[in-house]
């Protein structure tokens, strides 16, 4: 005995209700409890449709779906170190190499300026107030779309918490750090100077790929990581 498309969907219903949120984790599960059902009934054909879903489900364990929605994660979490390694490593080739190489320059000349610190605070707060602006734009964005049931893949759910989590814990934790440690930045000797701006200049890469660049390319990202989102 096949399932029917209405049955199929109940599985996608009965997915969500066990807290699986991504379309494709639903869908993996979905095609694993089809097949078991259908297996089921082989051995048990007296079995409803009711039944044999929640057989299936038992062999899950007392965690239900949890131990796959963690592989799955872990799993997506390598596709997505190698998506941001990909695109940062392309600023250290031609012609963004001089790019790269402009912004390190600057940060160790303002650095040198009197009283930088507070350069920086200004140039920091900027950033944090405009990026929370677009991400509060972004988060509006996603909740109309959680409202109206749209299906949203786990790598799509990534990229926004990835491009979220970037300002609130690096440039607020940045900011507090400078703030509170009133460094005089034009004190320091040059090898230090030198090690502050090449790091900050890898922090503001890392936070122009992750919350820049990554969700501009997040379609193709998306086509490219699940072949059926085109369909979606």
């Amino acid at each position: 005995m096949k399932l029917t498309n209405a049955q199929i969907d109940q599985l996608y219903k009965f997915t969500r209700k066990h807290y699986v949120e991504h379309y494709d984790v639903q869908t993996e599960l979905v095609d694993h409890l089809a097949n078991d059902i259908e297996e089921i009934w082989v051995a048990q054909p007296h079995l409803s449709f009711e039944e044999a879903r929640d057989k299936s489900f038992k062999k899950f364990g007392i965690f239900g779906f949890m131990d796959v929605v963690e592989a799955k994660q872990k799993q997506m979490n390598k596709r997505y170190r190698k998506i941001m390694w990909r695109f940062f490593k392309e600023w250290f080739t031609v012609p963004k190499i001089v790019i790269t190489v402009t912004i390190f320059l600057s940060l160790f000349f303002v650095l040198k300026i009197p009283y930088s610190e507070f350069v920086l605070l200004g140039a920091l707060f900027i950033l944090i107030v405009f990026d929370l602006t677009k991400q509060s734009i972004a988060r509006k964005k996603q909740k109309k779309k959680e409202v109206k049931k749209e299906k949203v893949f786990l790598l799509e759910s990534m990229i926004g918490e990835t491009r979220h989590g970037f300002t609130g814990i690096t440039f607020v934790n940045l900011f507090n750090l400078v703030n509170l440690t009133r460094v005089s930045f034009s004190s320091l000797e040059n090898h230090w100077l030198l090690l502050i701006s090449f790091s900050a200049t890898i922090i503001l890469i890392l936070f122009y790929v992750t919350a820049y660049l990554i969700p501009e390319k997040s379609e193709e990202l998306l086509i490219e990581t699940y072949p059926e989102y085109k369909l979606s």
